[in-house]
Parts: structure tokens; sequence; C-alpha cells
């Protein structure tokens, strides 16, 4: 066969709600030459290699919507632009990206394709569908190619460029709510909600977690000391400064006890369970390489336990274990470790690890343990002899509902003490499901940011949703962390529609951003002169804290090119559905693909919020069965059969009557703004004072508002330097 190869012409990643979804994808121009004439079952053993490659696939329904729907098309034949849709998904739920979304569709130049799939994290897409591009090729040539370590690669990228696994858990958990997010950062800093509505996290800390209690929290010392005043049970202690003041402190509080670092964290330098001299000076000196202070502390005997509390209560529970081996007579120490602890396949270095291998050497606590047994990583021990190496190993054993209420107040009170919103409080107890007085527990650390993979992937029992309960306690109740967002899209006047109903939100009392040609405005201040219609400056408004309503105008170019700057919107307005002409290099070339471009407005338009849609545009009326939520039709002639009969079903209209602009709600008439009390400018194009008319009604300003604002509007914008 004579062919070029897949050429990748174009590759874009659209950001928000697109003509192909709402959420984030890359879309590729794909040139697939000679192709065009061999579909999958024309290229033989390509099906086989395909497979082989990524048997995965035989879980893509495709159209046909059942397992093995896709496998299905490469067998009856399919061409190559829908097969790289298939396998850069397939790459990426391989690499722990998991997606499904995915369409490729044909344009009107021969061979040429366009594909889109859904993808969470740019690098990370592009890489995969260059990976699948390559991939298809040496399926259909029959070349080598090496699957791990495209992969393995790929894996990598999504590791460090994606959300870590405890953060991503609080973002699903706001998705399911229907609350909006935007990663601030390559890292873990990521924005819940808009404007004055959102909140701010990284991993398990809030824009409430107060920077003071966070440094109470990493001083043990003074933490205790704060615990100690409320009435919470913690361990008798001392601060000390060296060896010989540790041992001193030990037979002041009395044997046994547990030398600490004071601000050291995960366990690192803590040695329980230290009876003589010896012992104690050893683990001062280990604990005071972890912490720039050292505690010693009474022993308290039990099992370590990891508390979450989330606002005011206790969600989600684990206990440690103790780490044991058991010798069989001819296995060194370090060789029982690998055996029996690191064999385990619960167990590794990677965050989807429950539990943390045993690395001998670095471990002091363990082997201060083995001194005390008198043996060595190198010993022997006898068959059936338990060897004790940790006593509190990996918090990962969920005990959530065995928590005593007594000892969950007793957490909850702690991290209202130290003033921290999210706190994992560690605590030491023999039976976590009896009060803290009838075994003499005690709480021992409060932590600020603490982990949550122990609760959402424990060795044993059950995950727990605490990415719920972080959002319960950001977002309580109904709020969805959301601001009022008005888009404008279509080509006429859109501009100045959207001055206007900025103009109209603002002296209703609302703090209005505005992005639009004419610049990036806040209230009546034109913060910027250069043209605002772009991702980039969307997301500015999104993300000012100031902001309690936000106006964007929108262009069908960069819903092609970036996709809209938000999610949702309370209020979508579409002028009309034109200029195809300007589109040629995204491949518009008919009404049917302009259509779709311009009912990406009105598609986000929320359940409880409203399209204002132009009734003279027929394009434009077919988009109001799209809308979840109400629809306001605007029109000169009062006439027009849409108008008319969308006010005989008792909805909302805008149009011109007697030289006055109505407002009518089904047949009864709300208002009247005489265009005479209109500037000249305004006058002269009422169809686009109407559209802003009727966007402002949509938001509650009341018509006296509305035409009072009219008349004070000014053209040219207060500018601030």
């Amino acid at each position: 066969m004579t062919h070029k190869s897949i050429e990748l012409l174009r590759v874009a990643y659209l950001r928000g709600p697109n003509i192909w979804t709402y959420r984030a994808v890359i879309e590729a121009v794909v040139d697939i030459g000679a192709l065009e004439d061999h579909p999958s079952n024309t290229l033989p053993g390509f099906y086989e290699r395909l497979t082989v490659m990524l048997p995965g696939l035989v879980e893509h329904h495709c159209g046909v919507g059942e397992r093995g729907g896709f496998l299905m098309r490469l067998r009856e034949g399919t061409w190559a632009g829908h097969i790289l849709e298939h396998v850069a998904i397939e790459l990426q739920n391989l690499a722990g990206m998991q997606t499904g979304f995915g369409k490729a569709r044909e344009t009107s130049q021969r061979g040429v394709y366009k594909v889109a799939f859904r993808s969470r994290q740019e690098d990370v897409g592009r890489a995969a569908l260059q990976a699948g591009r390559d991939m298809v090729m040496a399926a259909i040539e029959d070349t080598p190619y090496d699957v791990a370590a495209t992969v393995a690669r790929l894996r990598d990228m999504v590791d460090s460029l994606g959300l870590g696994p405890s953060t991503a858990h609080i973002v699903d958990a706001a998705i399911d709510r229907g609350i909006p997010h935007i990663r601030l950062t390559s890292g873990n800093l990521v924005q819940l909600g808009h404007g004055i509505n959102q909140h701010r996290i990284w991993t398990a800390e809030t824009d409430q977690t107060s920077a003071i209690a966070e440094s109470i929290a990493g001083d043990k010392q003074m933490t205790k000391s704060m615990l100690q005043t409320c009435g919470v049970p913690v361990p008798e202690g001392q601060e000390v400064d060296s060896p010989e003041a540790a041992w001193e402190a030990a037979e002041d509080i009395g044997v046994p006890v547990v030398v600490k670092p004071t601000d050291a964290n995960h366990g690192r330098g803590v040695f329980t369970d230290l009876n003589t001299r010896e012992e104690i000076e050893k683990a001062y000196t280990a604990a005071r390489e972890e912490g720039s202070g050292v505690l010693v502390e009474k022993f308290i005997r039990g099992d370590a336990h990891r508390l979450l509390v989330v606002g005011n209560r206790v969600v989600a529970a684990t206990r440690g274990k103790m780490l044991t081996v058991t010798g069989d007579g001819h296995s060194t120490v370090r060789e029982l470790i690998v055996s029996q602890i690191n064999s385990d396949p619960r167990c590794g270095t990677e965050e989807e690890f429950p539990l943390e291998p045993l690395i001998l050497d670095k471990e002091p606590i363990a082997q201060l343990e083995l001194e005390r047994q008198g043996l060595t990583g190198e010993s022997v021990p006898a068959k059936g002899l338990n060897v004790l190496l940790k006593r509190n190993g990996d918090l990962a054993y969920d005990v959530t509902d065995q928590v005593h209420p007594e000892v969950a107040a007793a957490a909850a009170l702690a991290a209202r003490v130290i003033g921290l919103d999210i706190a994992g409080i560690d605590l030491v107890a023999q039976d976590i499901s009896r009060p803290f007085n009838a075994q003499g527990g005690a709480i021992i650390e409060v932590n600020a940011g603490p982990g949550l993979l122990m609760h959402l992937k424990p060795a044993e029992g059950q995950p727990r949703p605490v990415g719920q309960a972080i959002i319960e306690h950001l977002f309580p109740g109904d709020d969805n962390g959301r601001i009022p967002i008005i888009g404008i899209a279509g080509t006429q006047h859109t501009t100045r529609i959207a001055r206007l109903v900025a103009w109209l939100l603002h002296i209703s009392g609302k703090r209005v951003g505005l992005a639009c040609r004419d610049g990036f405005f806040l209230g009546a201040r034109q913060v910027e002169t250069k043209d605002s219609v772009n991702w980039e400056a969307g997301q500015r408004l999104l993300i000012n804290r100031t902001i309690e309503t936000a106006v964007y105008e929108n262009s069908n170019r960069m819903i092609l090119a970036e996709g809209l700057a938000y999610d949702k919107c309370m209020v979508g307005v579409v002028t009309d559905a034109s200029g195809m002409e300007e589109l040629a290099e995204f491949y518009i070339d008919s009404e049917d693909k302009l259509y779709n471009v311009v009912r990406t407005q009105v598609d986000v338009v929320l359940s409880h919020g409203t399209a204002v849609l132009n009734a003279e545009d027929p394009l434009v009326v077919k988009m109001a069965s799209l809308c979840d939520g109400k629809v306001i039709f605007y029109g000169l002639d009062p006439k027009l059969d849409v108008i008319a009969d969308h006010r005989a079903s008792g909805n909302r209209a805008v149009f011109l009557q007697d030289q006055h602009i109505v407002l009518a709600q089904g047949e009864d008439e709300v208002a009247q703004i005489p265009l005479s009390s209109l500037k000249p400018a305004k006058a002269e194009k009422p169809a686009m004072v109407m559209a802003a008319v009727a966007a402002a009604w949509a938001m509650h300003v009341t018509p006296e508002l509305i035409g009072a604002g009219l008349r004070t509007f000014e053209s040219n914008p207060t500018k601030s330097y």
C-alpha cells in the first residue's frame, strides 16, 4: 500500500465548554492521507496487532453502546482518525488518567478529520495523541512498538503533572456537588467556586486554615500545653536539650517514656516504651536529627490511631499495627522483612499504596527494637519466634465505625483548641471503642494539613468519603460556590450588549467584572483596553475574590479555539448564528456546523438560568429547545409567531411596540421603556438594547432601574491606569 503517515495538522487544548463537550478536550486536525482508501478491515493483521498492543480496547463501547463495540467497528472497517481517538483514550486510561469521551468527524477536505478526546491535563493529552499516532502506524506497518515504555512515560507525566490523589478526591467531590474548580498552579493549589464565593484548598489545607494554628500544631510542646489547659487528656512530658536532660526527665516522669522531636512529621524519630538510660540517650540523639527540639513524654500503652477532624466532627479514623516478622530458622531478619512485610501487594513507595516498605537501614526505631531483643538485621531468629520491629506501624487500618463518642468529642475539641478547621489527631488507646478515662488513653499530637490517603485507601476496612466531608465543610447546604455569569455570543453588537449588561448590573449594586473586545472592566473602571475575549481574561474574572457577577462577550472563534472560560452560566444571550466565512480555518463550512458552535452558549445555561434569544433568527430560535432553563425571546416585531406563541404559553418576551421597548410576561406587559428617553446611539439600535434589557431582566434587575441605567450609560469607559 502506498500512503503517507498520519499527519497531525493542528492540535489545540479546549479548556472549557466547546463544540464537543462541556469538559476540556484535546482537539486535533488529522490528515490520514491515502489511508482514507484503506479502512481497518482492509489492513491485513492490523486488528490482531492493535488488540494485542491494547487489549483494554475491548472495554470501549464506541457508538455501538456495549462492551466490545469499538472492536466490532474495527472488524467491520473504520478509519484511522477514529482509531487514533480510541488509542489516545486508552493510553490515558493505562497511565492512570481515566477518561472515556472521544469523537472523530470528517471535514469537507478528503482524508482530513477532526479528532477530539477528553483529557484532564494538556501535556499528557498531547503526549497520548502523539504516542497514539505512532502506535497506530506501527500496527499498520507491522513494526515493533514498546507499549510498556510508552505507558510508563505517560504514567510518570500523570504523576508529576496531575493533581495529587488527595486533592483530586476533594475536586471530584466538588464536581459531584456541581461546584466549579480552577487549578491555580501546576501543584495542588485549587480554587473551588468563583469570585466572591470561592474557597481555595491545598490538599487538606483550606483558606480557612489558620497560619497561627498551623504554627501551634507544629510545636508539640505548645500544643500539649494548650490541650491540657482545656481538659484534653495528654501525656505528661518535658522538652529537653541534651541526652542527660532526657534521662533526668524520664526519671521525673517515670519510665517507660517516649522520646520524639518537637516538630517532626509522619512519626519520624518517635521512640516508644523506653526504659533504660542507654535507650533514652540514644533515642534523644536520633530524635534531635529529625527536629529542632526533643520531647520526653510518659509512654501510653495501646495502639496509635489517627482521627481526621473536619469542621467540628470526626469523619474518619485509622489504627496502626505492630510490625513483626516470624522466624523460620534459616532466614535473616532482613530477609524476613522482604518476604513477610515488603512483599505485601499493598506495600509500595507510590502514593497509591496504603503500606510503606520497611527499609531497615533507614529505620532507627526498628534498629533500636532489634537491639533491645539482642538482634540485628543479620540475625537468624529461631523458627516461630516473633520479632518486633515497630510498635506503631502504618496508620492504615480503618476503625471509623468503632470510635467512641467521647473519644471523637475529645479529638474535635483538640482541633478547635488549636484552631484548625481540618486536623489529623494522633492518639493512643488500647480500645478506640472505649472512653479515654476507662483505659488511660491520650491525645499525643495535632497535625495541620493531615494526609488523606490512609482514609481513602486503607489497607483494611472501608474507604471514607473525606473529600465529601471537606466540601460540605466549605460549602454547607446547597451552596455551590458559583456567582452569576452572563455570556453573550454571536456577531451582532455583542460588545455593546456586554457593556450595557455590565452597566445595568453595576448600578443595581453588584460588583461586576466584564471581559469584552473593549477591554477588561471592574465595575465602571476600564482596567485594560486590549481585546479581552479570550480564556486568560475570562479566568481572571473568576479568580478575582471581589467579583459578585461576571459578564463575558464570547466570539465564535474563541469557542472553537479555546472553549468558554466558564463551565455554566446564569444567562446566555445569543444574537445570531452568522459569520461562517470567518471560520474556514476551523472547517466550519455549513449552517449545521455553525449552529453547533453558537449553541455552546445555550448548552451551558443552568437549569435555573435563562437563555436570551433573538426571535428573528431561525437558527437561534431552534436553540430554545436546548436550554435547560427558561427562555426570553426578543425581537422588533411583537407579532412574530415565535414571540406570540411564547407569550401565549406564559413566558417572557421583550419587543418593540409604539416606539417603546416592552417587557412582557405572558399576555401582561410588565413595563415599557420609551426609545425617546434613550441617547440617540442606543435608540437607533433597539435590537441591541432589547438583548441587554432582557439579560438584565433575567438577572432580576427591576424595569425602573433598567430604564435609569440605559439613560446613564456612557459609551466611553472610565479608564484606570
